[in-house]
């Protein structure tokens, strides 16, 4: 059963708290009356989960600096002010300082409640939406968005911030930087993670028939009779509809798509079907570009880049890597049966030394390829000129940072195991990560267990 959301009332006058506390009751609303502005903030953090009613005149604190104060606790708070008629102006002006609404004195019980209502429901919104980013941050995004770097940390906020957000994403990206994994963490980390993820290789759509039903379903079967087929765009309504390689779609299935996002309907069976989904679109190219070109439609492009999120490519992120290999090769282990060989320095040189084209994906492959036994020949050592050689103090950086770091996964940013692991001192390794960039609470159980 959902929590009621409470409705602090602030009121100096005894009868207006036991008349509004009554009403609030029998709308079954939990009320916390209050007969002073300075009594109410000692109740208000930015953890309130509820909303405030106060009367505009009142000795000591009274309604407009109880607004100010709660602002400045929790901006995103709801406060309502109550006025009597000869204060409207003054009414008018907490709401240019973010008042939510005013209700004028003296005011019907329905009206009274109709606000206290919408009131409720955004800040019941705002609360899921910071409950949702909380899990998000947590240890969960960093075990499966995974890397140290500055990039890979804001692309994890990034997903953490839009996962709430139920808008229309496009990611944009090299071939195996990972948009399907994002995608699938803006699904699994929002509102609609109860719902289906589906997905839909855009460029195995070849024509306007048979994958037109597959797609957008049909009222007829195949001989034209009534018996139709649900298709994948009506098995995602209620979840996220993630559209892969869309840059390949034909553009008579853009045309399609984009009346479908605006309709909101498709075809099953005997009649249309309402469908709620949330698109989020993947790109190798730049659609915006294509788009001026004549090769995607403007008007589909502008519909699903709501958000524009662009997923570094490994390259760009290298001291990512060994952490990357490591943990692919951990989990290969696990399925083939077999132990992880040590990776030494000269692999990680090896590792480092590379442009990996293929990206995440091509790291994958090559761990897989080092825990089936054939060595640093699974990795190879073609480079390009950029990256054709790597420093002694850089192949030693990487190999230290990526003992350290799995270390504090192993022991969940434990410092004094990690220490007694390692066999260094407190300050040796405090240094160490510090250079870096290593900060234990990311390694921490989300239980909040000691680190110290």
């Amino acid at each position: 059963m959902p929590e009621v959301t409470p409705v602090l009332f602030v009121d100096d006058e005894s009868p207006m708290r036991q008349a509004v506390s009554q009403w609030l009751g029998l709308a079954g609303l939990e009320a916390v009356v209050r007969e002073s502005g300075a009594d109410a903030l000692a109740l208000i953090r930015d953890s309130f989960p509820g909303i405030v009613v106060t009367d505009l005149k009142m000795d000591g604190v009274d309604g407009l600096a109880l607004l100010q104060s709660v602002r400045e606790i929790d901006p995103d708070l709801p406060v309502v002010i109550i006025t009597g008629h000869g204060d409207v102006e003054t009414a008018v002006r907490c709401m240019q300082l973010g008042a939510y609404d005013f209700i004028e004195k003296p005011f019907e019980p329905e009206r009274f409640l109709e606000v206290i209502r919408r009131a409720s429901e955004k800040r019941e919104l705002v609360m899921e939406n910071r409950r949702l980013r909380q899990a998000v941050s947590e240890k969960t995004l960093a075990a499966r968005i995974i890397g140290t770097s500055k990039a890979a940390e804001n692309l994890r906020a990034s997903v953490a911030e839009l996962a709430s957000a139920d808008v229309s994403v496009i990611l944009f990206g090299e071939t195996g930087v990972g948009k399907e994994l994002v995608a699938r963490c803006l699904h699994e980390f929002g509102r609609r993670r109860t719902g289906h993820f589906v997905s839909l290789n855009c460029a195995g759509i070849l024509d306007n028939t048979a994958d037109a039903a597959d797609f957008f379903g049909s009222q007829l079967g195949p001989t034209n009779t009534p018996r139709g087929r649900r298709g994948k765009l009506e098995n995602a309504s209620g979840g996220t509809l993630f559209l892969d390689e869309i840059d390949s779609m034909p553009l008579w299935a853009q045309a399609k798509l984009l009346h479908l996002l605006q309709d909101h309907m498709v075809a099953s069976a005997s009649q249309g079907v309402t469908i709620d989904l949330r698109p989020v679109a993947a790109s190798k190219i730049n659609l915006r570009a294509a788009s001026a070109e004549g090769k995607f439609r403007s008007d589909l492009y502008y519909r699903l880049s709501v958000v524009e999120l662009v997923i570094p490519p490994l390259r760009e992120r290298k001291e990512d890597i060994p952490l990357l290999f490591e943990h692919f090769a951990r989990g290969a282990a696990e399925a083939h049966g077999r132990e992880v060989a040590p990776i030494s320095s000269s692999t990680i040189a090896a590792l480092m030394a590379q442009d990996w084209p293929g990206n995440v994906r091509e790291v994958r492959n090559a761990a897989e390829r080092y825990v089936l036994g054939l060595g640093e020949a699974a990795i190879g050592r073609k480079t390009s000129d950029h990256s054709a050689s790597v420093s002694l103090a850089e192949q030693v950086e990487a190999f230290e940072k990526t003992i350290i770091e799995r270390c504090l996964m192993e022991h969940e940013g434990r410092i004094s195991a990690v220490m007694e692991n390692l066999n260094i001192p407190r300050r040796t390794l405090s240094e160490k990560m510090s250079r870096f960039g290593l900060d234990r609470r990311k390694f921490v159980n989300p239980k909040g267990q000691d680190i110290s």
